[in-house]
């Protein structure tokens, strides 16, 4: 791991100098690459699902890890995405002239060497590619030991493409060893790596959290929330309280709890508990949500602080826009929140006031996605308020530093 840390350190040099032409040219070869190798990725993938299959793993997951003709069809479009997007690093901003006489401004600039762990999914590692080889940083990729050849075949592509473009290949380096023990030396790296970025359940975010000695971007939970206030236009509550909910159920940006202004109540939520019943959605409720709707299973304490990733939901009746606000930055995880309302001064207090990366007025929560937000793609979605929030795309894979241009100026 050390010797992979050194190489991505040198490349990841070679790598911030790079033109934006250089790196779109690397891309479309990498995706040209990957449908030109499908077969033997296709092939690689089929070792990994039968010693998946082998060792039992869930349906879930045998899902996540399979690759088709159009999912790699999928993978190369998402690289041409990425290639058509705007090159952001030397971008530069606020240039304003001093007193002084002097320029000062912010230039954005790559991280450097962005370590990312992940699980399950082999496309992540062309997404993860596409999107650090064009923010100029190089990478270090740790995919879930039931991807390993997989990842090793999309790996040969990328490699591939980078020396046809003139690039180091070692600016994209996945991993070759499955053992866990790497992904304990990449976390203590700090002199090689400088951010991380976990993508996977809950386990694994925390794992990375808590033994990482080096910035960490990430998310633990999703538990995001849906609040109906009471001069919300009806037609529009249920369309967003049904879509939150039930569009995909195990996704982080999917509604896990829906919150009821009281006067409302009894309108709004038999249609809505018909509906969550024909989506098979299990309800539970407050005491006086179970008053309206007894078919709902009495909720818990621990249920408000539950991300579900599956058809279950909790409801609350609150009374009014600060008790909504107040649950909502007690038990939410500051990733995703929306209020239908018709009232723009409640719907104001809302977006200043609730404590998460994405807020939102009359819209579903499954919005909160880097390609639903003009990102083209995203890297993960960051819950922490340093050095990105919310869908992290090229941009979140940059910082600023200071420039300041002069005339032989001396203070």
């Amino acid at each position: 791991m050390l010797d992979v840390g050194q190489k991505a350190r040198i490349a990841s040099r070679l790598l911030a100098r790079a033109e934006s032409g250089t790196k779109n040219a690397a891309l479309f070869t990498l995706a040209d690459r990957l449908l030109e190798e499908a077969e033997s990725i296709l092939e690689a993938n089929r070792e990994d699902l039968r010693a998946a299959r082998d060792a039992n793993l869930d349906a879930a997951l045998l899902d996540r890890l399979e690759l088709t003709p159009a999912r790699i069809e999928a993978m190369a479009d998402g690289v041409r995405q990425v290639a058509a997007l705007a090159d952001p690093v030397g971008t530069i901003s606020d240039l304003a002239y001093r007193p002084s006489g002097i320029q000062v401004g912010k230039m954005r600039v790559p991280l450097g060497v962005v370590g990312i762990i992940y699980e399950s999914r082999p496309n992540v590692t062309a997404d993860a590619a596409a999107l650090c080889l064009k923010s100029g940083n190089a990478c270090i990729l740790r995919g879930g030991s039931e991807a390993l050849h997989s990842n090793q075949a999309i790996a040969l592509a990328i490699r591939r493409a980078l020396l046809a473009a003139g690039l180091p290949a070692e600016a994209v380096q996945v991993v070759q060893t499955a053992d866990r023990a790497a992904v304990g030396e990449l976390l203590t790296m700090p002199q090689f790596v400088d951010v991380v970025i976990p993508r996977g359940g809950k386990g694994l975010v925390a794992f990375v959290t808590e033994h990482a000695r080096l910035p960490v971007i990430k998310h633990l939970d999703g538990i995001c929330h849906v609040y109906l206030d009471e001069a919300a236009d009806i037609e529009k509550a249920y369309a967003v309280a049904v879509n939150a909910k039930t569009q995909r159920y195990g996704t982080c940006n999917t509604m896990e709890t829906l919150l009821v202004d009281a006067p409302i109540a009894l309108k709004v939520l038999p249609d809505l508990a018909r509906s969550y019943r024909e989506h098979q959605v299990e309800l539970r409720g407050c005491e006086r949500t179970r008053s309206i709707l007894p078919e709902a299973k009495p909720a818990t304490e621990e249920d408000w602080r539950t991300e579900y990733l599956a058809p279950v939901l909790s409801i609350r009746i609150v009374d009014g826009l600060d008790a909504a606000i107040e649950h909502i930055n007690t038990y939410g995880s500051a990733h995703t929140d929306c209020i239908v309302t018709e009232n723009g001064t409640r719907a104001r207090r809302f977006l200043r006031e609730v404590d998460s990366a994405s807020v939102m007025v009359n819209a579903s929560t499954r919005f909160a996605d880097g390609y639903e937000y003009g990102l083209g793609a995203e890297i993960g979605i960051s819950t922490d308020k340093f050095h990105a929030r919310g869908p992290v795309g090229l941009e979140g894979l940059t910082s600023q530093k200071w420039i300041v241009l002069g005339d032989g100026h001396v203070r």
